[in-house]
């Protein structure tokens, strides 16, 4: 079954910094294009990151420089590396593939507060 199980978040002062992880048991993960999502409370869940089979990194415009997505394809695992971290940051984080057409289901999600 597939699963994906997020982990890390947690309460952080604006400017801190928190590592997520994302386990995911899905066969030949290196396969897939991996990504980061976010949803604040009443929006819309939102893209922030990605990282292709190849390494190859996207971001979006409000988290560039501060945030950096990485994979492990031999622990099946991505992370999302957040530093200098603004209360707008706060929301449940959550990772799934990054397609724009159909999604693995999603997991709990890992929540981050950003505040002081």
């Amino acid at each position: 079954q597939v699963q994906l199980v997020e982990s890390g978040g947690g309460l952080v002062q604006p400017g801190g910094s928190l590592r997520l992880s994302c386990a995911a048991s899905i066969s030949i993960f290196s396969n897939y294009a991996m990504g980061w999502y976010r949803q604040a409370p009443g929006k819309q869940r939102e893209l922030v990151a990605t990282i292709g089979s190849l390494g190859i990194t996207t971001y979006a415009d409000s988290v560039r420089g501060r945030f950096t997505i990485s994979r492990d394809n031999a622990k099946n695992t991505v992370y999302l590396q957040m530093n200098s971290l603004k209360p707008e940051d706060t929301a449940v984080y959550y990772c799934n593939v990054a397609s724009g057409t159909w999604s693995l289901p999603w997991g709990q999600g890992t929540q981050v507060t950003v505040s002081s």
